[in-house]
């Protein structure tokens, strides 16, 4: 951590305003349950950022990548070693075990439902999407997806859960049931991408998040490229940019008609997207970093910060398997 920070920003946003009471922190003790999901009538209503540590630390060697956002203050984040993941605070920066790791599986990209109080996480390259219970870390089923590539992140909406596949030209899709139930283990299908989103070499479809509009945006690594997609065909429109470059773009953070990419392999910062009101053109306006940011993935939206989850793509494999990683808090600054 920086004993003294210094923010570069590049864009400035509105604060999020907070009227409910503070979620109850994390026991001190390790061996304390973690914190339960609790009832919020307004995910935006939480403490104000400036009070919250600077760093959430992440177990060592996890080699995380996905971090989701669940009640209050509470954050989901996922291990690359093993699908292990943990549940936190980030008013107090800790967290405990919540759903335990198995030989073999990994965790990428992840989100949480508010509506069904499920924690849904891409399984990379096995092919796989889980859905665990957001309160008790149950597992509640477990979709394998024949031929996929690398199935990298993962948005929900209410007919649907939509995994992007890096390697493979198509969508995973497990479609919701009324009251959102969930299909059978064989009950995931595909969607195939067409129109003008192309994969090429590298890592192509990646950040996924649902407009207002009921369309996705997906950014395209390789490229920096941001397209719409019809979730119901898979058809594919480029997103007109002006403004800098996005590619080796990552993990997408959606918050109204603001888009923040972040450069989970070039850079240590997220780029700032002002969407169009029909989403179909945009500017990069800016940017925001921290000192503390080391290959940041992903992140979420808590209070008037931007958590970016340290991926450290940078360590050699060896290093990697023993470091320590954060959830880094990034400061934006009020109109």
């Amino acid at each position: 951590m920086t004993p003294s920070r210094t923010h570069r920003h590049v864009l400035r946003t509105g604060a999020l305003a907070c009227a409910a009471a503070l979620l109850p922190a994390l026991p001190a003790s390790a061996s304390a349950a973690p914190p339960a999901a609790t009832r919020s009538d307004d995910r935006d209503c939480r403490p104000p950022a400036a009070s919250f540590p600077e760093t959430a630390a992440l177990p060592t060697g996890s080699l995380p990548e996905g971090i989701a956002a669940g009640h209050g203050t509470t954050f989901y984040a996922g291990s690359r070693a093993d699908g292990s993941v943990v549940r936190g605070d980030l008013r107090t920066g800790r967290s405990e075990p919540f759903a335990p790791g198995v030989p073999g599986r990994t965790a990428v990209g992840m989100t949480y439902d508010e509506r069904t109080d499920r924690l849904w996480v891409a399984g990379g390259a096995t092919g796989a999407v889980t859905a665990y219970d957001g309160t008790t870390g149950a597992e509640l089923g477990r979709w394998l997806v024949p031929g996929s590539g690398f199935l990298n992140d993962v948005e929900v909406t209410r007919d649907a859960v939509y995994v992007t596949d890096s390697s493979v030209q198509r969508l995973v899709v497990v479609p919701l049931g009324r009251h959102g139930s969930l299909p059978g283990a064989d009950g995931a299908r595909t969607l195939d991408l067409t129109g003008d989103l192309v994969y090429g070499q590298g890592f192509n479809a990646n950040g996924v998040r649902a407009l207002r509009d009921g369309a996705l945006v997906v950014t395209q690594s390789s490229t920096g490229d941001l397209f719409r997609v019809d979730p119901a065909t898979g058809a594919t429109d480029r997103i007109e940019l002006s403004g800098r470059d996005l590619t080796a773009g990552d993990g997408l953070v959606l918050r109204g008609r603001t888009l923040y990419v972040v450069y989970g392999f070039a850079t240590d910062s997220a780029a700032v997207v002002e969407l169009a009101r029909d989403g179909r053109s945009g500017r990069v306006v800016g940017e925001v970093d921290d000192p503390d940011l080391d290959r940041p993935t992903t992140g979420v939206l808590v209070a008037d910060a931007l958590w970016l989850v340290n991926g450290r793509f940078g360590l050699p494999p060896a290093e990697a398997a023993t470091a320590d990683y954060q959830v880094v808090r990034v400061d934006l600054p009020q109109r």
